[in-house]
């Protein structure tokens, strides 16, 4: 079955989480740390994310964000997507980055906010075998710029959590917070093999379901985050199984040559796996109709009925992180 939709509302707080691939390294040295950074001020300038706390990881990554557009998937889109590019950049190599799709928790801020940026700062001392000492060494995370002990990105939004915390001496109340360890609630949530989609309580919980009914029932899905891939997912995914390139599979050639399997199988995908809309497959794709699209889908569907090809879909099903 599909995974579950999640929707996305107006300043919705988020705790967003995802790894590499096999759980590979996302991070190899500064120039990649820095690159994530950046990616995370384009979104704070283009999508208006407001970034409450985050902690790069080797392999993974945190992120609690709020989005007053209500505008997450887009958000993540460009974090994961312009990331993967630069990575690929610094280690000269290419495909898909991450294990799949985002993790992303609505959060009852209210109640949870701030314990999840305590949460997030404090992963680096929670690594088997380390200390304490590593909050106050780890350069990778907001920690150090909540406790006045490096410069503050201008897109970093600590303003919030220091009024929740209601210290007068705002750093070091923040350091004896983060200090005092996770409660035993905020553990044994996330301790759960599926972590749940929703932290808050009751109230919250409900609140956010009466409202997931109402758009609905009004047939307003615009809100609904899509548990379907999106266009550069896919494109990444079949990139790397056929060993193409993006641009030879986005990339429309004028002329008669050679059919193009990788780009037609994207198309195919779009369609089938990512639910988009021949409109949008033709944008994407440099068509100048949404006719041209159903011949593309066509030649794939008819080699997936003859039984080929069948392993190369199976294979960009597993990229994506498509459970059938």
């Amino acid at each position: 079955m599909p995974r579950p939709a999640r929707i996305q509302y107006e300043d919705a707080f988020y705790h967003v989480m995802n790894r590499g691939s096999g759980r590979q390294k996302i991070f190899h040295g500064v120039k990649y740390y820095e690159a994530f950074l950046e990616t995370l001020e384009e979104s704070h300038s283009r999508f208006d994310a407001r970034i409450h706390a985050y902690c790069l990881m080797d392999n993974h990554y945190h992120l609690s964000v709020a989005t007053p557009r209500a505008n997450l998937g887009r958000i993540m889109r460009h974090i994961n997507g312009v990331y993967t590019q630069r990575y690929n950049r610094l280690k000269r190599t290419d495909g898909p980055l991450f294990r799949g799709r985002y993790k992303a928790i609505l959060i009852d801020e209210d109640e949870y906010l701030l314990q999840l940026g305590r949460y997030i700062h404090r992963n680096p001392a929670e690594v088997k075998g380390a200390s304490e000492d590593k909050l106050r060494t780890f350069k990778w995370s907001s920690y150090l710029a909540y406790t006045n002990r490096a410069s503050v990105p201008s897109w970093l939004d600590r303003d919030l959590t220091y009024r929740m915390l209601g210290q007068k001496h705002r750093y070091a109340g923040y350091r004896e917070y983060v200090g005092e360890g996770n409660s035993e609630e905020f553990l044994q949530f996330y301790s759960k093999g599926n972590v749940g989609s929703i932290l808050g309580e009751k109230s919250f919980r409900e609140s956010i379901k009466e409202r997931e009914a109402e758009i609905r029932a009004n047939g307003d899905l615009s809100q609904v985050l899509s548990a379907r891939p999106e266009i550069e997912e896919i494109v990444t995914a079949v990139s790397a199984v056929f060993k193409s390139t993006p641009e030879r599979i986005m990339n429309r050639h004028v002329g008669r040559q050679e059919s193009n399997v990788p780009r037609q199988m994207a198309i195919y995908c779009c369609q089938h796996l990512g639910d988009q809309s021949m409109k949008r497959i033709a944008e994407n794709f440099g068509f100048s109709h949404v006719g041209s699209v159903s011949p593309a889908t066509a030649a794939i569907k008819k080699r997936l009925e003859l039984g080929q090809l069948l392993k190369e879909y199976r294979k960009i099903e597993k990229l994506l992180n498509i459970i059938k």
